[in-house]
């Protein structure tokens, strides 16, 4: 039995569906790689970082263009305020894929959800619901310094070594900037990713000078300007900068021993300072677990209410004297 006219026509109806159907999937997956790809996110991180630096060139703002938020309403109100670059290229230091829109409306978000459940909840007066709700609200801040402050510290870190990989480059008969990018392909992140924007504004042709500025606004460490400021001196008078570079590589690994140590005998008084300062807390709690009738007048009553005003007060002073007495600078 030979198969039908119908049935033929159902045959090739189906494959043409199925053809259609992964032509479809294909189409989708490349439109995602467009987008959301390795490579479309790897273009996105060198263009944001390069939006952190504030070069006024035509080159750089071919480069730094991108947007504050994907509403337009919202961009615009957003470039009406005149630190919302500078607040970006903060949010940029962090590592996080974050806009300056998102960090606003998450804090704004959680301030009004912290206002509304805690004045309801709670039962709090409207002055104690919008201080815990700006509190909530600064949340997202706080992250966004604590990335920052990490990414900062891991770059200083990787800094001496970096300077190494290009000493040991310039001394093989490598040029500066084929260092650079050396530096960029070899050492891991945050190294490489700005000194991989470094050598990408050379290419697109911005001055080497503009670039090695950008990076320290990019990343605002004393140790890399230094670099930057012996690598431009040297630019400028000449000189072995083999030499120079390999011992401010010596200088930067010494420093940073020298303050781990400090850390290191520092840490008893910082140890001290968490105790005193989270003893008060932790005894209150008992006291009040296993003698609610005795801790019960110290909120309850307007003595006791003002009394914890005043200690709160004092506590605050005296965390913030004993953090000055154990931060040294070197």
């Amino acid at each position: 039995m030979f198969p039908t006219t119908g049935n033929y026509s159902f045959l090739i109806t189906l494959a043409l569906a199925t053809v259609s159907l992964l032509l479809l999937l294909v189409a989708s997956f490349q439109i995602w790689l467009s987008y959301k790809g390795p490579l479309a996110q790897k273009i996105e991180q060198r263009l944001q970082a390069l939006s952190a630096a504030s070069d006024d060139s035509l080159q750089s703002q071919l480069l730094r263009e991108r947007l504050l938020s994907q509403v337009p309403k919202l961009e615009q109100l957003l470039l009406s305020i005149p630190r919302a670059h500078r607040l970006d290229g903060f949010i940029l230091q962090s590592g996080l894929k974050w806009s300056v829109s998102k960090l606003l409306l998450s804090s704004l978000v959680l301030g009004l959800l912290a206002i509304s459940v805690l004045g309801s909840w709670l039962s709090l007066s409207t002055l104690g619901a919008v201080a815990a709700g700006v509190g909530v609200g600064l949340l997202p801040w706080l992250y966004v310094s604590y990335r920052r402050q990490k990414r900062l510290a891991r770059f200083e870190t990787q800094l001496p070594e970096a300077l190494e990989l290009m000493v040991r480059a310039l001394r093989s008969g490598h040029s500066f900037a084929s260092a650079v990018q050396m530096v960029g392909q070899e050492m891991s992140q945050p190294a490489a990713a700005e000194f991989s924007t470094v050598h990408d504004e050379v290419n697109f042709g911005v001055a080497t000078e503009q670039a090695l500025t950008n990076l320290t606004k990019r990343i605002p460490l004393t140790d890399l300007r230094y670099f930057v400021v012996a690598v431009l001196i040297q630019r400028d008078s000449g000189g072995n900068l083999t030499e120079i570079l390999g011992n401010l590589s010596h200088l930067i690994r010494e420093r940073l021993k020298l303050r781990a140590k400090v850390k290191v005998m520092s840490s008893e008084g910082r140890l001290s300072a968490w105790i005193l300062t989270l003893l008060p807390f932790g005894l209150a709690a008992l006291m009040n677990a296993f003698n609610p009738e005795f801790m019960s007048p110290l909120w309850t009553d307007p003595i006791g209410i003002l009394i914890l005003k005043y200690m709160l007060t004092m506590m605050v002073i005296g965390i913030l004297v004993m953090q000055k007495i154990i931060r040294i600078r070197i």
